[in-house]
C-alpha cells in the first residue's frame, strides 16, 4: 500500500474513533472498548475494499456488511456519516428516543446499515445465508462480516463455520476483533478459544492472523481473501480493546462505560491531535 493510502486510512480511522466517542458520550454511556478496537477495519471497509453508494443504500450491487457483535454500531454509524448515508449531526441522536440510530444495528433504522444484529453469534448466521444468496444470484458482491472474540464462545458461531465451507462461500469474508476481553473479563479466563485462525482453518477455511491496527495488513489479508476461490476467510485481528483512547487503551472493566461531558471533552482535545497530526502527515506526502 502506497504510504498515502496508508495515512488516509490511519487519518480515518482516528476520525471514526472520535465521531463514535462523542456519539456516545451524548447519550452517556456506550460499549467503548469494541468500538475502538475495530477502527482501523471499518476505516479499511469503508475507506477502501467496500463498494457502496450512499445515495443508493439499497444497490443491489453493493458489498454487505454485517457487524454481528451489534452493540458496537457506534463506529459503523460514524462511518456511515463521514460517508454520506446521512447527516453527521445525527450522530449525537445515538439511542435517545425517536433515533434512527440505535445502541445495536438495526436494518429497518439506519441507512446503510445491511443486516440487525446484537444478539450474539446470529449475525454470523446471516451473514453466511446473505453470502449464499448472492452466490445462487450470481450476484458477485462481498458479504464482511466482523466477530468479537468473546462472542465466538457462541455454538452458532461454529455451525457458521461449517455450513459456509461446505457451501464454498468464497466471497464471505469475516473477521474476529480478538481483543482479548469480554463482557465479565478475559476471554482466556471466561472460555478460552485457543488458536482462532487454526481453528477457522481446521474448520475448513482460510484463515490468517494479522495486527488489527495495521491497515496495510488489513489491507493486504481481504487483497488475498479475495484470491481464494472456493473457501471462506476469516481474517484474525490481534487487537487491543480500547485502542486509541487513553481513558481506555489497555485497561480492563471498558466493555460498556459512561462518558462525562468532561471526558467526552478531553477526547475532543486527545483525538484531535492526533487527527492534526495525521493530516499534516497526509499533506507532506502529497
Amino acid at each position: 500500500m502506497k504510504e498515502d493510502k496508508r495515512n488516509e486510512l490511519n487519518l480515518f480511522a482516528a476520525q471514526l474513533r472520535l465521531e463514535s466517542i462523542l456519539s456516545m458520550a451524548s447519550c452517556g454511556s456506550g460499549h467503548v472498548g469494541g468500538v475502538l478496537s475495530a477502527a482501523e477495519l471499518v476505516a479499511v471497509l469503508y475507506g477502501d475494499q467496500a463498494r457502496y453508494r450512499p445515495a443508493e443504500p439499497d444497490w443491489d450491487g453493493r458489498d454487505r456488511i454485517v457487524l454481528s457483535k451489534g452493540h458496537c454500531g457506534p463506529i459503523l454509524y460514524a462511518a456511515l456519516a463521514l460517508e454520506g448515508f446521512f447527516p453527521k449531526e445525527l450522530l449525537s441522536t445515538l439511542n435517545k428516543p425517536g433515533s434512527t440510530l440505535p445502541s445495536h444495528c438495526n436494518m429497518h433504522d439506519t441507512p446503510g446499515i445491511d443486516m440487525s444484529t446484537g444478539s450474539l453469534g446470529q449475525g454470523a448466521s446471516l451473514a453466511a445465508g446473505m453470502a449464499l444468496g448472492l452466490k445462487m444470484r450470481k450476484n458477485d458482491a462481498y458479504t464482511y462480516l466482523i466477530l468479537g472474540d468473546g462472542e465466538c464462545d457462541e455454538g452458532q458461531v461454529w455451525e457458521m463455520a461449517l455450513f459456509a465451507a461446505q457451501q464454498k462461500l468464497d466471497h464471505l469474508i469475516a473477521f474476529v476483533d480478538l481483543n482479548r476481553q469480554q463482557l465479565d473479563g478475559y476471554t482466556d479466563e471466561i472460555l478460552a478459544l485457543g488458536d482462532l485462525r487454526r481453528k477457522f482453518e481446521d474448520f475448513g477455511w482460510h484463515a490468517v492472523e494479522v495486527d488489527g491496527h495495521d491497515v496495510s495488513a488489513i489491507h493486504d489479508a481481504i487483497e488475498d481473501a479475495k484470491s481464494r476461490a472456493g473457501v471462506p476467510s476469516m481474517i484474525v485481528l490481534d487487537t487491543v480493546k480500547g485502542k486509541g483512547w487513553s481513558v481506555t487503551e489497555g485497561r480492563t472493566g471498558i466493555h460498556h462505560i459512561p462518558i462525562t461531558p468532561e471526558q467526552a471533552a478531553a477526547a475532543k482535545k486527545e483525538l484531535g491531535a492526533q487527527i492534526s497530526a495525521l493530516q499534516a502527515k497526509l499533506q507532506e506526502v502529497c
